[in-house]
């Protein structure tokens, strides 16, 4: 028997700057992720021993991020010593891919009531700082792959080469996020799905990303951020366009969806938001990298029955701004509908957090804008991506 999975709601901390001096830069990783389940919680007055299990999305798994740390946020958070929980690595859709599975353990019969989060806090805990010196390829793949894969900044450059992308396309991109995220935190839409934060410096409650004044004439003086003359032997005709202000920001962030069965959440008066409707995930060229959205996002609709003008609102990473925008040629996408409330370029990419973290503003803005279906994928490391469509339930 086939159970029906629901989101039941969705929630995240507000952003904040991945450095020292960030407004959650204080607080411990695990601490963080632990305010967001108290409060996702006890804002739906739910007893959290009923909870199954806890799937957390974390990249950096080590320090702060390599105890579990969904296990010690829920133990912070005063969850019963019974909730379990685990921790799941697929890069930037880590906590996206806890979504797909937290529903899949629902449809299954395997759950009744689950937590699919992410947590990165990336000020504390630093990119890549869990290998010890070694690119983790292995000779096997660079064989296979010579002269070798490249790294997501020289990945973006060969997406922008492909796609025709120019600089002033991805700057301008990069302002309109920037702008959109602006509008919506000064209009106050973003409150309801953020979790206010108690840090050492006092309470957080907005996102500290946003620079609302950002124009297409300033981010033309940025020098380009991966600038390689021995790539540029391999790949003469890049023209270096990917700067750190058309690329995500590094961000600490938390986020989590109460996910259940659906008649479970009936009997216990809560309001369903959004069923899941299909799941995708699949890898492309790992040297592109960047480019797995485009096939998932084929799949996900086909998957479903749906074509693309049925969709509302697309969630597309922001993890550069020529994903979002190789993405949309080749769907044709209208911009009203892509990343409408801004994204990464905006709000930051906590990359654990990251899937959590859209899958909660693409729900909270289609129950606010009345839309009916929404999509969200975005690229992972090695070339792979996850898809998602849900349908808002009135």
């Amino acid at each position: 028997m086939m159970h029906e999975a629901v989101i039941v709601d969705a929630v995240r901390s507000p952003m904040g700057k991945g450095k020292a001096g960030g407004s959650l830069s204080e607080v411990h990783a695990v601490d963080l992720l632990a305010q967001v389940l108290q409060g996702l919680v006890e804002r739906n007055a739910i007893d959290p021993g009923m909870i199954d299990d806890i799937l957390v999305g974390c990249v950096t798994q080590a320090g702060e991020h390599g105890g579990t740390p969904g296990r010690m946020a829920a133990l912070g958070a005063g969850f019963p010593e019974h909730v379990p929980s685990t921790t799941i690595d697929r890069k930037c859709g880590s906590s996206q891919q806890a979504v797909h599975f937290a529903a899949q353990g629902i449809m299954s019969g395997a759950y009744r009531m689950t937590i699919a989060a992410g947590i990165e806090s990336m000020s504390r805990v630093p990119m890549g700082s869990a290998r010890i010196g070694q690119d983790g390829a292995g000779p096997m793949v660079a064989q296979r792959f010579a002269p070798g894969l490249v790294g997501q900044g020289i990945a973006a450059e060969l997406v922008n080469h492909r796609w025709q992308l120019d600089r002033e396309a991805l700057d301008s991109y990069a302002v309109r996020s920037h702008q959109r995220a602006a509008t919506h935190s000064r209009q106050g839409l973003f409150r309801d799905e953020i979790i206010p934060i108690h840090t050492p410096g006092g309470l957080v409650d907005a996102d500290e990303t946003m620079r609302p004044n950002s124009s297409v004439a300033a981010l033309a003086e940025l020098e380009p951020a991966f600038r390689n003359d021995k790539i540029q032997s391999r790949f003469p005709d890049i023209d270096w366009k990917v700067t750190a202000g058309n690329a995500s920001q590094i961000t600490d962030g938390a986020s989590a969806l109460l996910i259940m069965e659906r008649s479970l959440a009936e009997s216990l008066s809560l309001k369903p938001l959004a069923r899941f409707v299909a799941f995708d995930v699949i890898a492309d060229d790992p040297l592109l990298m960047l480019t797995a959205p485009i096939p998932a996002t084929r799949r996900v609709l086909e998957k479903a029955r749906l074509g693309i003008d049925d969709i509302d609102h697309f969630e597309i990473n922001e993890a550069f701004a020529s994903v979002p925008l190789a993405w949309q040629k080749e769907f044709g996408v209208d911009d009203a509908r892509l990343n409408p409330c801004g994204g990464a370029i905006a709000l930051g990419h906590p990359l654990g957090a990251s899937g959590a973290r859209l899958m909660t503003t693409m729900l909270h803005a289609l129950q606010r804008n009345g839309g009916r279906y929404g999509l969200q994928t975005m690229c992972e490391a090695g070339g792979m991506a996850n898809a998602t469509i849900i349908e808002r339930l009135n």
